[in-house]
């Protein structure tokens, strides 16, 4: 036998074993709130660098507050989105 074999049918028994062990590292809630938290803190440092543009742009006049406050909130979608994630 030649070492590719040996490291085949190795690799095949690891994976084979791995499949019958159940991997459960956390339950559902507090995944879902390391989740939600994630995209919270990923949505709030998208916030930043927007509403620090939409000022710069106010402040020349060349886009409307209207359009600020819309693109400013944008990111926010995505945690609205993991709340209805974790209801439904």
């Amino acid at each position: 036998m030649t070492i590719a074999t040996l490291l085949g049918i190795m690799l095949y028994s690891v994976v084979e074993n791995a499949a019958n062990v159940p991997l459960v590292i956390l339950e559902q809630g507090p995944a879902a709130a390391i989740g939600i938290g994630l995209a919270a803190i990923g949505a709030g440092y998208a916030e930043r660098g927007i509403g620090a543009s939409v000022i710069g742009a106010l402040a020349e006049d060349s886009i409307s507050p209207g359009i600020g406050i819309l693109m400013t909130v944008l990111p926010e979608t995505l945690v609205i989105f993991a709340l209805v994630a974790l209801f439904v």
